[in-house]
């Protein structure tokens, strides 16, 4: 697939404000400071698609992008983010288990994961409640350019092994790097089949 055509759409904090055009939406979310706004603007080929910060937790909406004018790009708020007050986590939380649960159109939701560290309990804690609301998923091990080929794929692997403790058998995953633009091809490919399988 190629991205011929990318624009934001819509910020908001409430479903009943979800773009009135219905089309698939491919979401990503995260732990705080993970890397996705600059995974989607990797994604998109534009620098500042998605605005990048160096303060984590500052996505605190659901944000839409139009992609080829066929799909959504979703970038969910971060989640477990300390520097936050606990009323604002509180809202992260009902925000994103308000999306996840009852957005008509979400055909997969990426959870993006440092490959540098072990499986995070917060990360294992939604991954598993998301497991158990029947969401499909994929993982997506991010900052791989901060280790060499081989140091990324074991990362890969540690998580991976944490993550079987809990789950028979894992979605599929992807190494990426939005520095050397590591993994765009196969995300991209991966979203274009699930476009297929649904049309």
């Amino acid at each position: 697939m190629e991205i011929k055509e990318s624009e934001f759409i819509s910020s908001i904090t409430n479903l009943k404000d979800l773009p009135k055009k219905p089309l698939p939406e491919f979401a990503f979310i995260g732990r705080s400071n993970v890397g996705k706004s600059s995974l989607i603007n990797m994604l998109a080929d534009r620098r500042q698609l998605a605005k990048i910060s160096v303060k984590p937790g500052k996505t605190q909406t659901i944000n839409h992008y139009l992609m080829n004018k066929s799909w959504y790009l979703v970038d969910l708020p971060g989640y477990g983010y300390a520097g936050v007050s606990k009323e604002k986590r509180a809202g992260f939380g009902q925000i994103i288990e308000n999306y996840v649960k009852n957005s008509p159109q979400l055909c997969c939701l990426f959870v993006l994961l440092d490959v540098r560290l072990p499986l995070q309990a917060i990360d294992l804690d939604f991954i598993n409640w998301a497991g158990s609301q029947n969401i499909p998923l994929a993982f997506v091990y991010t900052k791989a350019d901060k280790l060499s080929a081989g140091a990324a794929l074991a990362g890969r692997k540690r998580i991976e092994a944490a993550l079987l403790k809990h789950w028979q058998e894992l979605p599929d995953g992807f190494i990426t790097s939005s520095v050397k633009k590591k993994g765009r091809e196969e995300l991209l490919h991966f979203i274009d089949s699930v476009l297929k399988s649904i049309s």
